[in-house]
């Protein structure tokens, strides 16, 4: 089986790549590096995936309408994973025009190169929690209302959704969309809270906590989340939408004490006024995954992050 994964030099996908790698599949990468955080970093992660003969690396903009077009023509994809986009709440405030273009055209782009092979392949995409908006009531369900997004970030997200049913309903692409809680773990990207609170806490400097503390995350470790797409690759048939969560929830104090308790330190916290943009609560119901794909999240959050912390300090981060 061959498959296409955009943004798989990233965190999330670089993990996907070794997954499918050992499960015997040809993957082509596709990434632009953006400059986000270090391209050393992404290289990092893809290190061993590029030693195999089944992996090669396609450096181009995912709004390359031609060259995702030329890609998916020579390729002939089995499936495509695109998982490539402009991420973070906090940053789409100040860019909402380049999240737009780089989240929903860059998808768009995807989905017509698509759908202009035969068979169509399977599109396996990355969605967001956060289509949930600032909803008080859980856990989430995806036939939860989704129409009142509080931050650009989350609005793209839900375009895309919008889209790739749209192109299931004229064309039968078989697609799937997979709304992702919080992941985290080796290779996290330097800008989430796990890993960017590290960093504070082993260098001694205050770690910032908005609000009282009490905001709650779904946080899913990543070869939890890495199954949950590999298992919907292999089910992708018509048109689906799956939590992939953890089903279990960590106040975001709770989070902080258990990282500084990993790393043999006691954090310094700053307490800061709420974010905006910034949710109260995320949390994933996951019968449906479970049900039609067998998803089933084992990593409890403390073992979770002690495997990061194994992994931050082998990289002297």
């Amino acid at each position: 089986m061959r498959i296409v994964v955009t943004g798989g030099a990233g965190f999330i996908g670089s993990h996907l790549v070794d997954r499918l790698l050992r499960d015997g599949r040809e993957v082509v990468v596709v990434d632009d590096f953006d400059p986000f955080y270090p391209r050393a970093m992404k290289e990092a992660n893809l290190a061993a995936a590029l030693a195999s003969p089944r992996c090669r690396l396609v450096e181009m903009d995912v709004r390359d309408a031609a060259g995702a077009d030329a890609l998916v023509q020579t390729a002939r994809p089995d499936a495509i994973v695109h998982l490539a986009a402009k991420a973070g709440v906090r940053p789409s405030i100040a860019e909402p025009s380049l999240y737009a273009d780089v989240n929903v055209i860059g998808t768009v782009r995807w989905l017509e190169a698509a759908c202009r092979i035969e068979p169509r392949p399977r599109f396996v995409y990355a969605s967001s929690s956060s289509v949930y908006g600032d909803r008080a009531t859980a856990p989430f369900k995806e036939s939860d209302p989704v129409d009142a997004p509080v931050s650009p970030y989350a609005a793209s997200k839900k375009a895309c959704e919008l889209m790739a049913h749209a192109f299931h309903h004229l064309h039968g692409l078989p697609t799937t969309g997979l709304r992702f809680f919080t992941a985290y773990g080796p290779r996290n990207r330097p800008d989430l809270a796990v890993a960017s609170f590290a960093g504070l806490i082993v260098r001694g400097e205050p770690v910032p906590m908005f609000g009282d503390g009490g905001t709650r995350r779904d946080y899913t470790y990543v070869e939890d989340v890495v199954d949950g797409v590999v298992r919907a690759i292999d089910r992708c048939t018509s048109h689906h939408l799956y939590n992939i969560g953890n089903a279990s929830p960590i106040e975001l104090r709770t989070m902080i004490e258990t990282l500084g308790e990993a790393l043999g330190k006691t954090p310094v916290v700053k307490r800061l006024p709420e974010q905006p943009g910034d949710v109260r609560q995320t949390f994933a119901d996951v019968s449906r995954a479970s049900r039609e794909l067998g998803y089933q999240p084992t990593t409890p959050f403390r073992e979770g992050v002690d495997r990061f912390v194994a992994w931050f300090r082998a990289a002297d981060r």
